[in-house]
């Protein structure tokens, strides 16, 4: 079940609302863990199992840590041991089949292909509750001792298939006690439709142009079709998966909770370092606490600097998939970032604006084709297009007929991805702020359901994630 689903919408949150508001307060913890329960099985229902041991595993290791703190050698083991266990569920379901496959290429190796439905989500949750007995062992957050409240936490269904990783300590006082106002569901209500029409209007709407360009053989691209077609992604992702973020902030925010944000703005970066501050922050902070911190951070030399960022990108960019092109997307970062903190980043606080948001937006966008062509000598064929070397002409028929389709729809990305349109709205009366909103807001919703209605193009991005 996705969010941006007319089951979704007219059919489970209705009934979720109803349910969580019509119980007393001290029950919807519990409402909110059936009802997550409900929807991560619609789908699969095999793998509640496996979200139910994920909850128990670490569940158990939090009271564990807390038990025995004073004993180091002890929680060290529980700490390893739930790591281990939670890392070893997610290889097992996402990268086993590739090691297989890459490992049987070796002589006398043969290892089966098991082929394995991926369980949605699995790589937002297994952080999301693996850095649980962390938080608890480095008394950043309470232990929990309800179960099903755990479980509320770590099956919480605005965020548990693409994110934001929630981490424990943000949300446990928001467990014991939250605020549930009209006001406070109105504007959850408001950002939910946001994130909905960035979703379905503007991702999907850009997204068949990708498609249609990726679908394309090399040969019969021009050079700036192959560059239109990277735009399209660079915008299809970024509204895909920041609309789906707005809808799970908009969503907990219905529930009385307040999730941190995940984008800001990322096309407006002046460098690849900006850019991953503002771009899955919940993602990036998450490495940075757990995995960049430890193995020291900034605070060492700078050749174990730059070796460390090495390992997180390799990490960050594998975390995205079972793929060769994932693991070069994050290493291809991880040198970029190096090159910042070297030089290149001193180099581009001297020079113009402009020259520092054309070099972020360049890069990026070449880093999306890396991300979205998983099959290499494919990869390979399309940048040969784009950077001319392919003979492939600068101009065709079918680039001008995709510019012309899709002309408006792009001027509309360019200005949705800025604060602009936020600002000009902002600056207007208080008044007219007010009655605009529910207006812009049915309008919103009116408009998504006509086009989900006859549309069955609806792809999430990240949920293979």
């Amino acid at each position: 079940m996705v969010f941006s689903s007319l089951l979704f919408l007219f059919l489970y949150l209705p009934a979720v609302l109803a349910a969580y508001y019509l119980v007393p307060l001290r029950w919807r913890n519990a409402v909110l863990f059936a009802v997550s329960l409900v929807f991560y099985g619609w789908g699969e229902p095999v793998y509640i199992a496996l979200m139910l041991a994920s909850v128990a595993l670490n569940y158990g290791a939090g009271l564990l840590v807390d038990r025995w703190r004073g004993d180091r050698r002890r929680v060290k083991t529980v700490l390893v041991l739930s790591v281990a266990l939670n890392l070893a569920a997610l290889f097992f379901f996402k990268y086993y089949d590739f090691f297989a496959e890459n490992l049987s290429r070796i002589p006398g190796v043969s290892l089966p292909a098991l082929g394995l439905a991926l369980p949605i989500g699995i790589s937002f949750y297994t952080f999301q509750a693996m850095s649980y007995p962390i938080d608890v062992y480095r008394r950043d957050g309470g232990v929990q001792r309800n179960f099903v409240t755990f479980g509320a936490f770590v099956t919480l269904f605005p965020q548990l298939i693409a994110g934001p990783i929630i981490r424990y300590k943000d949300v446990d006082d928001q467990l014991k006690s939250r605020t549930h106002s009209w006001a406070r569901f109105s504007s959850g209500a408001q950002r939910f439709t946001v994130g909905l029409c960035k979703k379905v209007l503007l991702a999907n709407g850009i997204g068949s142009l990708w498609d249609a360009v990726s679908a394309t053989a090399a040969g019969e691209l021009s050079v700036l079709g192959a560059l239109l077609g990277v735009l399209a992604f660079s915008f299809q992702i970024y509204f895909d998966f920041s609309g789906y973020s707005d809808m799970a902030i908009g969503l907990g925010r219905m529930l009385g909770f307040e999730f941190l944000e995940n984008f800001n703005y990322p096309y407006i970066a002046s460098s690849i370092t900006d850019f991953w501050r503002r771009w899955h922050i919940s993602l990036s902070g998450w490495f940075r606490d757990y995995v960049y911190i430890p193995l020291g951070g900034n605070r060492c030399s700078r050749l174990k600097n730059y070796r460390n960022l090495l390992i997180v990108w390799a990490l960050t960019g594998f975390w995205h998939g079972a793929s060769w092109n994932y693991l070069i997307w994050g290493l291809y970062f991880a040198v970029l970032l190096i090159a910042e903190k070297a030089f290149l980043g001193k180099l581009l606080k001297r020079l113009p604006a402009f020259v520092g948001h054309v070099y972020t937006l360049a890069l990026v966008a070449l880093s999306w084709c890396i991300f979205a062509i998983e099959d290499t000598p494919r990869l390979l064929s399309y940048l040969g297009v784009l950077f001319g070397v392919s003979g492939a002409p600068l101009v065709n028929a079918a680039f001008l007929y995709d510019l012309r389709s899709y002309a408006v729809l792009l001027v509309v990305l360019i200005l949705a991805s800025t604060p602009l349109l936020r600002n000009l709205f902002g600056r207007l009366p208080e008044r007219v702020r007010a009655a605009a909103g529910p207006v812009l807001m049915a309008a919103g919703l009116l408009l998504s359901t006509a086009y989900l209605v006859d549309s069955t193009y609806n792809p999430f991005l990240y949920f293979r994630f």
